[in-house]
């Protein structure tokens, strides 16, 4: 450890620096400004069953195979999760109807531009380890549309979902015909969620917003805890065109008396945050100050961190997943189960090092450098902007070393493609460049012309079908020979992995 400089008063500081304080001096740089609104908020100091979490496959009665499809195609008639109308009065209308179904249990919600579907896996594991019952509801979904409603871990039977439906479909209706507009595919799904998590019943909810926070559907629910996880530009279009911006609308899941854990932001973001925090007299704790990771190194199958909490320090905990990202995610979600247990406000003492470490080793995140195949490696990430795509692109190089990596891309053509590209550009050898099967993808054609702008003529193929894009670039990884280290990343987009990992055979 390095001496302080001469100029330094020695009298204002320690002669030494602990890791969680380096980080705190390395990353709180923070505008003058924040000091002001910080002042007025509340911190929180101290004194002082794993889920199953693969995704499911069709049902293999083929009677509830086909009452499933007949449900997705209903649902399918609705309107889709990119179009929207800002408001929460056809969702509140229904939880009414419903008997207000989401005032049943407590919960954790969560926002954020990245990270909020692992957050949430992480939170709901270790809630689990404590055993309280859980429900989760997260999306997109990869593979099958009942990935998004969670209990105990893991998803929703299909059986279950179908009679879900069936149970709130008359309600539906009723609320579809007192609206100006019918409700949506996700409105619909948030209210099958909570009618769910209070039929089974939960001890508590762990929520992810669809997009936004002040509008979403999610956002009937009070959370006692309110998650942000980074902020970045995505979905400009609908939530603004700064970090300030779309932090405004995120900050609407902060509710009165909540607690909110904040994962580092840019500063005009954290300053929404906090002005709103003081709004409502919400506790703060923040990344980087009252928790963080305090040390990371690289594991087999993934990492192992020390994390500081709100209630003291929680050393060698493995992380089965890849990448400082989740390093940080896994900092937050700790936070926010504390936050939950009353560390930090009503007791000092941490949580139980052996559950945490037996929570957080039993974690999963399907589609999040997930890794399908070997000989060559195919990895599948399911990043579609280009703050997803730098922390994949770090997360790889550090990950698996790759001699030669080869990119598989398929993306919406409502996403910043080109800020995409460029992300992946210093670790792609190759591109190949496809699309998935949603109305949304970009035409593979317009995407390589982009692409080619980036990497140049050369490093891009374009294969449209993906089962052929998949098959150029591991025919290209196996160039490098078969002990040679080439591999194959397919990202881009949360339908592109999924139908990716369902022609490898995953699912």
């Amino acid at each position: 450890m390095s001496e302080l400089p001469p100029d330094h008063n020695a009298d204002d500081q320690p002669d030494h620096l602990d890791p969680f304080d380096e980080i705190i001096a390395e990353e709180t740089d923070r505008d003058p400004d924040l000091a002001v609104i910080e002042a007025g908020s509340r911190t929180l100091r101290t004194q002082g069953g794993p889920p199953d979490a693969d995704i499911p496959t069709r049902p293999a009665d083929p009677e509830v195979d086909k009452a499933l499809r007949e449900v997705e195609t209903e649902l399918a008639t609705r309107w889709g999760e990119t179009k929207l109308e800002p408001s929460v009065s056809r969702i509140a209308a229904l939880m009414d109807v419903l008997g207000e179904p989401q005032r049943s249990y407590p919960s954790i919600h969560i926002t954020g531009t990245n990270g909020k579907t692992s957050t949430a896996r992480m939170i709901e594991a270790l809630l689990g380890a404590f055993e309280l019952r859980t429900g989760r509801y997260t999306s997109p979904h990869v593979q099958s549309i009942t990935e998004r409603i969670s209990l105990d871990g893991a998803p929703i039977a299909p059986e279950r979902f179908i009679e879900t439906y069936q149970d709130i479909k008359p309600y539906v209706e009723m609320v579809d015909a007192s609206q100006e507009y019918r409700l949506s595919f996700f409105e619909v799904l948030t209210g099958m969620a909570y009618a769910a998590f209070a039929d089974a019943p939960v001890d508590v909810a762990v929520v992810e917003v669809g997009m936004g926070g002040s509008w979403d559907a999610t956002n009937v629910i009070d959370g006692d805890v309110a998650v942000v996880t980074p902020i970045d530009l995505d979905h400009t279009d609908r939530l603004g065109t700064t970090h300030a911006e779309i932090a405004t609308e995120k900050a609407g899941i902060i509710k009165q008396g909540a607690t909110v854990i904040m994962a580092q932001q840019p500063v005009d973001a954290a300053q929404v945050l906090l002005k709103k925090a003081v709004e409502v007299d919400a506790t703060v704790a923040r990344e980087g100050l009252e928790f963080g990771v305090v040390e990371r190194q690289v594991a087999v199958g993934g990492q192992l961190v020390t994390l500081r909490g709100l209630g003291g320090e929680y050393p060698e905990v493995y992380l089965p997943l890849h990448g400082a990202h989740q390093a940080h995610n896994a900092a937050v979600a700790l936070a926010a189960v504390e936050a939950f247990f009353g560390v930090g406000a009503q007791r000092a003492d941490a949580l139980d090092l052996d559950t945490v470490r037996k929570a957080f080793a039993a974690v999963a995140s399907p589609g999040r450098l997930e890794v399908v195949r070997r000989s060559p490696t195919v990895v599948l990430d399911a990043a579609h902007n280009p703050a997803g795509a730098r922390a994949a692109a770090e997360a790889i190089g550090e990950a698996f070393q790759f001699s030669r990596l080869i990119g598989v891309v398929g993306a919406s053509g409502d996403k910043n493609v080109r800020g995409l590209l460029e992300a992946f550009e210093p670790v792609f050898a190759e591109v190949v460049v496809t699309q998935n099967s949603s109305h949304r993808a970009m035409d593979a054609d317009e995407l390589a012309g982009i692409a080619v702008e980036v990497f140049g003529e050369e490093r891009v193929q374009v294969e449209p079908r993906l089962p052929d894009a998949l098959e150029a670039a591991i025919t290209l990884a196996e160039e490098e020979g078969e002990f040679a280290g080439g591999g194959v990343l397919v990202t881009g987009s949360v339908i592109t992995v999924g139908e990716a990992r369902l022609l490898l055979g995953r699912g």
